[in-house]
């Protein structure tokens, strides 16, 4: 019966591992050309679920900008759908600044160059799919 156990848990360990070495991860880079200047830092947010999109990243970072680009890299990302935000904090006080209206008086994008028609954009418009190693563009 201890022999029959051991064979049991070597198995189950075999079969986790080969699954955890299986499962396929991916980088996702983000090129953000058309910076109004080099001054502040671009945000850039990586979300995995469309109940999220502009509320809660799944990764995030902050990136300097050198001639009026950026350019960032999410590694060890796996399959699936995402979609990308960014937005230039020219002020660098760590917040995307809207006027009285709530529209934003900083430069700010998303993946597909997706636009929002009085609103943010929507998820359904940004969204992708990562199968293998992907760049997206973002114009301001």
């Amino acid at each position: 019966m201890n022999i029959l156990l051991k064979l049991i848990v070597i198995t189950v360990i075999n079969v986790l591992s080969f699954q955890l070495e299986s499962q396929e991860t991916h980088a996702i880079t983000v090129s953000v050309e058309g910076v109004s200047s080099n001054k502040g830092q671009m945000f850039i947010a990586l979300y995995n679920a469309e109940t999220r999109f502009l509320e809660s990243s799944y990764k995030g970072t902050a990136s300097a900008i050198e001639n009026n680009k950026c350019v960032v890299t999410f590694n060890d990302i796996p399959k699936g759908v995402y979609a990308v935000s960014i937005f230039h904090d020219e002020n660098s006080n760590g917040k995307l600044d809207t006027n009285f209206l709530g529209i934003p008086k900083e430069d700010y994008g998303c993946s597909n160059n997706a636009k929002g028609f009085m609103g943010p954009p929507e998820w359904s418009d940004a969204k992708f799919e990562l199968k293998a190693n992907k760049t997206i563009n973002i114009s301001l």
